[in-house]
């Protein structure tokens, strides 16, 4: 019998999205550089250019003036991410690691959803989102991205 013949597996292959162009990532470096009071505007500009870059989404989630802004660039990442994951082949089960960078926009955005959730009240949304984070990544260590604007 051939061994190429029989396939191994190891349980759920991982889905790792594509990089982003460099040009889009020059983008966000340089909005990401600007001083504070100028950088949310900086990374809605290059999210408005390109409204499918997860990382921009999840930078403006991170950058944002309050929790509810937050919140709302947090889910507009997690949408666009899901929609991207189903585009290169997920189909709702199997990893999604935080060891992939490209995979990182999404799942920052998926992180401060539950984050965010949790500071406005929303415990079940939090619930849901902290059970996908450790389903999509068993390694998955939790985490408070924005401490800042729950702390205002």
């Amino acid at each position: 019998m051939d061994d190429a013949a029989i396939g191994i597996t190891r349980g759920p292959a991982d889905t790792v999205l594509p990089p982003a162009p460099d040009d889009w990532q020059v983008a966000l470096a340089a909005a990401e550089a600007e001083p504070p009071e100028r950088r949310r505007g900086a990374l809605a500009a290059v999210a408005g250019r390109h409204p499918t870059y997860l990382e921009a989404w999840a930078g403006l989630s991170e950058s944002a003036r309050d929790p509810v802004e937050a919140y709302a660039y947090a889910r507009v990442g997690y949408h666009r991410g899901l929609d991207a994951l189903r585009a290169n082949g997920w189909r709702g089960t199997g990893y999604v690691r935080f060891a992939h960078p490209s995979n990182l926009g999404f799942l920052r955005s998926l992180q401060a959803l539950a984050h965010l959730a949790r500071a406005l009240g929303e415990t079940d949304e939090a619930e849901r989102c902290e059970l996908f984070l450790r389903q999509l990544d068993p390694t998955w260590r939790g985490g408070e991205p924005h401490t800042s604007l729950t702390d205002r």
